[in-house]
């Protein structure tokens, strides 16, 4: 079942500016990628709204901050070239980071995000790129068994955020319950 923008806003109260142009590319994003019923929708909106400071942010505010000049040259992240790191900030609802993560994405969405990295501050690239990492990491598996605390681990490496993250996820359920 779609998401209304009034389920969005009742989870999502701070996204009144931007929910209308959300709530359609969203709907296909999480079609595509079947995060459907309200274990997978709750867990993705809830995770999505964290990211995003409830849709505000769909590029990482850049510092650069100690943590983001760690970026440059990280092999892991396939940051190689010198600017990667800033080039290839997250983006996106869910925060793609690093050259070979936007390589991964935009092969999985046929974009060229290696030189037009920024096409995923578009709500519709937002929202398809964060469903496609949440598929692609397993996470409806986890949302399926009510492993939430999981799901934070595998987006955001650690619990950070996890009473915001909590509150979002019990709002998310109640309302598409």
């Amino acid at each position: 079942m779609p998401i209304t923008t009034q389920q969005l806003l009742q989870i999502l109260p701070n996204a009144s500016h931007v929910a209308g142009v959300f709530v359609p590319v969203l709907n296909t994003a999480m079609g595509r990628y079947q995060i459907v019923g309200a274990k997978r929708g709750a867990a993705f909106i809830a995770q999505i709204g964290h990211e995003s400071g409830q849709l505000k942010y769909v590029k990482e505010i850049w510092g650069p901050t100690l943590a983001q000049t760690k970026y440059e040259g990280r092999k892991d992240l396939g940051n190689t070239g010198v600017g990667d790191g800033s080039k290839y900030r997250g983006r996106g609802l869910i925060q793609i980071t690093g050259r070979a993560n936007y390589m991964a994405c935009g092969e999985a969405l046929a974009l060229d995000l290696i030189n037009q990295p920024e096409l995923l501050e578009k709500p519709q690239h937002a929202c398809m790129s964060a469903a496609w990492f949440w598929v692609t990491r397993g996470l409806n598996t986890l949302a399926d068994a009510g492993q939430f605390d999981k799901i934070t681990q595998r987006i955001n490496g650690g619990q950070n955020g996890a009473a915001d993250l909590q509150a979002l996820y019990a709002r998310a359920l109640k309302v598409l319950a």
